[in-house]
């Protein structure tokens, strides 16, 4: 039987993106897209970025480069050149997105911005991805992911309420936004199918980053309360402002559990005191707590810690795979935070087959990558190659597809062109 193909196999991207879209080219290439990463002569700045494959600083073995830019094929070529920009032109004919993240203007004073491209391929769809969108007082304002976090309020809610603001470790605003773009991406598409016009799609990392905490503005909208950073605890379930903890130390790590109130917090809450009480840990008052009448809305704080202290003691003599089990056979809410080697031995994600072995024949030897975001019944998603090597594709593009000969392209590449 032949392989499908993906979903978007039919389409080809040129993706022109930073780190803060890298991911919108790898979602829409594990949709079977043909994704060619432009990126300057001598290599795109973020194959710098770390870690490296055996700890070896090299453009060709940045870890993180492979991770986000699988699924492209790789050209190199100069915009700033004349000669580069004919080019660019050629590819763009060809093309059926342009996903980007220049300042804006950059690429309007190359005359490459989507007016001038528009009229070269009027069904284009060009996504512009930046930290603050293409209009306003900040749109030309260069941002990494710390100052993203910043300025769209999510690093006011991180971190513990005693201590400064806080970013989350790996950089999360890059991926929000990518994943949105690359949403955003398709909607155009899905117009352009109906009639036949391409579009300009324009991406602000700030305002994606919005959703990442949208229930802090509906407490602002309906009461002018403003939401604060809470650590290891959730706030917003009681209107007496009481919090409750949901990250729990135990035996070997951390666990995830909260106090529910409704149906649900019911079950989960009389399971745990009767699995505490099995162990001889159930202090009385909790044991004749009457949980179908107890109220999550209106509990005050003094409630919730009387609660949680002994539930802390018991949790610190229970292992991630005990808590686990019983949270199982004892149909409640909650689960052990996983660390990176527990993902990897994840019985779910190995039963899904998740994890794609990918060769890399360049380094002699196969790594093993997360696989494709969703899987559908009617087409695959998944890794369809490895990152490209720097302007590993020129000829095969170049040559093979713009009619371009060998010599001409030596020509360029010593000229700077590419």
């Amino acid at each position: 039987m032949k392989p499908r193909a993906g979903f978007l196999s039919p389409y080809r991207i040129l993706d022109l993106t930073d780190e803060l879209g890298f991911l919108c080219g790898k979602v829409l290439g594990d949709l079977g897209a043909d994704v060619i990463k432009v990126e300057r002569p001598g290599g795109d700045p973020a194959r710098k970025i770390g870690p490296f494959f055996r700890n070896q600083s090299d453009p060709e073995k940045s870890l993180y480069w492979f991770g986000f830019n699988n699924n492209k094929r790789g050209i190199t070529l100069n915009l700033e050149s004349a000669r580069g920009r004919e080019l660019f032109a050629r590819l763009v004919a060809r093309a059926d997105f342009l996903i980007e993240s220049f300042i804006p203007g950059y690429l309007d004073q190359l005359d490459l911005g989507y007016a001038a491209l528009s009229r070269i391929n009027p069904r284009l769809v060009h996504t512009s991805i930046t930290p603050f969108g293409q209009s306003g007082p900040y749109s030309r304002f260069r941002a990494s992911d710390i100052e993203i976090m910043a300025m769209s309020g999510c690093m006011s809610l991180t971190g513990d309420p005693e201590r400064a603001p806080l970013r989350i470790t790996f950089p999360q605003s890059y991926q929000w936004t990518a994943s949105y773009a690359s949403v955003g991406t398709l909607v155009a598409h899905l117009h352009r199918q109906r009639t036949g016009e391409g579009q300009q799609v324009d991406v602000s990392a700030q305002a994606c980053m919005l959703w990442a905490f949208s229930h802090a503005h509906t407490f602002w909208d309906l009461n002018r309360h403003l939401e604060k950073r809470a650590g290891s605890f959730m706030t917003g379930r009681s209107i007496t402002g009481a919090k409750m903890r949901v990250f729990w130390p135990c035996k070997d790590g951390y666990l995830n559990f909260i106090i529910y109130g409704g149906e649900a917090g019911r079950k989960t809450n009389q399971a745990l005191v009767e699995w505490m009480d099995s162990k001889g840990m159930a202090p009385e008052f909790l044991k004749k707590k009457e949980w179908k009448s107890f109220n999550i809305a209106a509990v005050t704080q003094e409630e919730i810690d009387r609660m949680e202290e002994p539930i802390s003691r018991f949790f610190q003599d229970v292992a991630k795979k005990e808590f686990f089990e019983e949270v199982i056979k004892r149909e409640m809410l909650g689960y052990p935070v996983a660390s990176v080697e527990e993902i990897f031995q994840d019985p779910q994600l190995e039963f899904r087959k998740f994890w794609q072995s990918i060769d890399h024949p360049e380094l002699g030897t196969s790594i093993l990558y997360p696989g494709g975001f969703a899987k559908f019944s009617e087409g695959p998603c998944k890794i369809w190659r490895r990152a490209p090597l720097i302007g590993e594709h020129n000829e095969e593009i170049y040559c093979g597809e713009l009619g371009m000969k060998k010599e001409e392209v030596e020509n360029l590449k010593k000229e700077g062109v590419i």
